[in-house]
C-alpha cells in the first residue's frame, strides 16, 4: 500500500509541473505574438518594404524625380558657401537644397548640385549658364540620373609594344644544362647592319 501512495504523489507532482510548463509556454507564445505585432507596426510606420526589388524600384523612381528638379553647377569657387550658391539661384525659384561636393579631406571639389522645389525652376536655372559667381564663370546643366549597373564602356586602347596573346608554344630549341635560351652574340662587321 505504501508503494501505491508514493506513485500517486509522484503522479500528482508531475501533473502540477506539466501544468506549470503549459502556463509558461502559453505566456511565451503570447509574448512572441505581441512582439510580432509590434514589429509589424514599426515596419508600417517606417514605411519599409519587404521586397528589396520593390524598394529599389521606389528609390530609383524617387531619385529620378529629385534629379528632374536639380541642376549641376560646375566651376564653383572653392571658397564659395552653399548660402552664396543659394542666393545666386534664388531668382530661378525656391531652392530646396544646395550640395557642394568635397573630397575625403573636406576640401571642395569645385562643383555643386542645386535642388529646387518645383521642376520649372530648372529651365530658369539653365539660363544662368556662363554667369559669374566669385569671379568664376559657372557651367550650369541639368542633373543626370545614374542608372545602377550601367557603366559607360570605354574599350581598352591597344598597346603597340605588347605582343599578341596566343596559345603557349614550347620553344623548339633547348639549351644544354637548363640555362634557357642564350642568344648568340653578333659580331659587328663592316658589312653587317650592326656595325
Amino acid at each position: 500500500m505504501e508503494g501505491d501512495d508514493v506513485d500517486m504523489a509522484a503522479a500528482e507532482s508531475t501533473e502540477a509541473d506539466l501544468d506549470d510548463m503549459k502556463k509558461r509556454l502559453k505566456e511565451m507564445e503570447e509574448e512572441a505574438a505581441a512582439l510580432r505585432e509590434m514589429q509589424a507596426k514599426v515596419e508600417k510606420e517606417m514605411g519599409s518594404v519587404q521586397d528589396p526589388a520593390a524598394a529599389a524600384a521606389t528609390s530609383q523612381a524617387n531619385r529620378e524625380e529629385v534629379d528632374s528638379r536639380s541642376v549641376f553647377v560646375g566651376n564653383v569657387d572653392y571658397s564659395c558657401t552653399p548660402e552664396e550658391v543659394q542666393q545666386h539661384f534664388q531668382t530661378c525659384g525656391t531652392v530646396n537644397r544646395v550640395t557642394i561636393r568635397t573630397d575625403k579631406y573636406g576640401q571642395p571639389k569645385g562643383y555643386a548640385y542645386v535642388e529646387f522645389v518645383e521642376a520649372e525652376a530648372v529651365q530658369e536655372a539653365l539660363l544662368l549658364n556662363e554667369s559669374e559667381l566669385h569671379g568664376r564663370q559657372l557651367k550650369v546643366t541639368a542633373k543626370r540620373t545614374n542608372i545602377p549597373g550601367m557603366k559607360q564602356y570605354r574599350p581598352r586602347r591597344s598597346n603597340p609594344f605588347m605582343r599578341p596573346r596566343g596559345p603557349f608554344m614550347a620553344p623548339y630549341f633547348f639549351a644544354p644544362y637548363g640555362y634557357g635560351y642564350v642568344p648568340r652574340l653578333r659580331m659587328a662587321t663592316r658589312y653587317s647592319p650592326y656595325y
